[in-house]
């Protein structure tokens, strides 16, 4: 696969997890909308609801929402999600499966959008037990640009001095102590899942486990 992928590419892969998520998501009762995610303090229903926003909100209107809450984005997040969650679980799915092909975004980094739904999807299946994980494609392209820079996530940063290889796919990157584990596994805890490092093996888990642990409950993603 090349590391080149086009921004239709991404978007393509975009709506086709937001599609699987939903499809998920329609098989939930209303104990599991409530259930905890692995995004900070949220359940299942507000990480959809925040995906709803996600899509809907492009570069204007989220500059002026975040002035509006004077640079406090958890001011921002709570706003945006009292907007776009509905009154029941099933308006909440409802809203989400109406932005299922939306290109709506607050910046042109597609790939930290696919990087929402690929990150957020799991964040629900994982304490769900859902088996279902993103494409193989999808978390490679999430995993490159998450190696390559810090953005809505410091993953560059914890993944600094270390060497990560995917079991599956061809994701590698870095030199230094090895972390080994699926693309997905490796993707999740550079955006800051702990949870995940459990799915991880070789010499540099720990020092990658101690720099996700630290920056846990820092917020949403």
């Amino acid at each position: 696969m090349s590391n080149v992928i086009s921004r239709d590419a991404l978007w393509a892969m975009a709506h086709a997890e937001r599609a699987v998520l939903a499809d998920d998501l329609g098989q939930l009762d209303d104990g599991q909308w409530r259930q905890q995610s692995l995004c900070g303090h949220w359940v299942v229903e507000e990480v959809v609801a925040h995906l709803t926003a996600t899509a809907s909100t492009g570069r204007l209107r989220w500059l002026s929402s975040v002035l509006g809450a004077r640079f406090d984005f958890d001011k921002h997040n709570n706003r945006q999600l009292a907007e776009h969650r509905g009154a029941t679980p099933a308006e909440t799915l409802e809203r989400f499966r109406a932005i299922v092909t939306s290109t709506t975004a607050a910046s042109g980094h597609t790939a930290a959008w696919l990087g929402e739904v690929v990150v957020h999807a799991q964040d629900i299946r994982r304490p769900l037990g859902l088996p279902r994980t993103p494409s193989i494609e999808a978390a490679t392209s999430v995993a490159r640009f998450y190696a390559s820079r810090d953005f809505t996530v410091p993953s560059r940063g914890a993944i600094e001095g270390l060497r990560l290889e995917a079991t599956d796919g061809l994701f590698a990157v870095g030199t230094g102590p090895l972390v080994s584990g699926t693309t997905i596994a490796l993707t999740m805890a550079m955006a800051g899942r702990s949870a995940y490092c459990d799915d991880l093996a070789g010499p540099g888990v720990p020092t990658l486990r101690s720099r996700v642990t630290t920056r846990a409950g820092s917020g949403n993603m």
